[in-house]
């Protein structure tokens, strides 16, 4: 898959309702300490984000939750996918394994899950859902690439 495949299939979500967003945002920094604490419990840790890479971790789940703040917003499939690539690129480059991705957004599938309504949860999970979907992707976009550029041939 090519980037521009992964942007054509997220350009399918929307802006989500304001009532989801404001409840987001409301709930952030609630969200973000479950998150911490449910990850910090994890025993395969160390494996999942490198020795000694716990702060920058929750430091990741912050940023994580401000830019799906702006993303649920104001959405925009090319910055989404362009955001995550780079994610995944420097957060590679510094010993986080690939797995983490998939072991973050399914703690963040159930959280959300838990503190939010419904109604906001069922706006607001397609978008986690999907990026679940295409961590394969996301990995193989930046396989040998941590740290720096997608290639060009894989940017088309």
């Amino acid at each position: 898959m090519k980037v521009a495949d992964l942007v054509a299939s997220a350009t399918a979500f929307q802006s989500i309702p304001s009532e989801a967003l404001a409840e987001f945002d409301a709930k952030r920094e609630i969200l973000v300490a479950r998150i911490n604490e449910r990850m910090l419990q994890r025993p395969d840790l160390d494996a999942l984000v490198g020795a000694g890479n716990q702060q920058m971790m929750k430091d990741n789940h912050a940023n994580h939750a401000l830019f799906m703040s702006a993303v649920l917003g104001n959405y925009h499939a090319q910055v989404l996918v362009d955001t995550i690539l780079w994610v995944f690129r420097a957060y590679r480059s510094r010993a986080f394994h690939p797995n983490y991705w998939a072991a973050q957004l399914n703690a963040w599938v159930d959280i959300l899950k838990q503190e939010l309504s419904p109604e906001s949860a069922g706006a607001i999970l397609p978008l986690y859902h999907w990026m679940i979907v295409h961590i394969p992707q996301f990995s193989q976009l930046t396989d040998g690439a941590a740290g720096g550029a997608i290639t060009q041939k894989a940017a088309q």
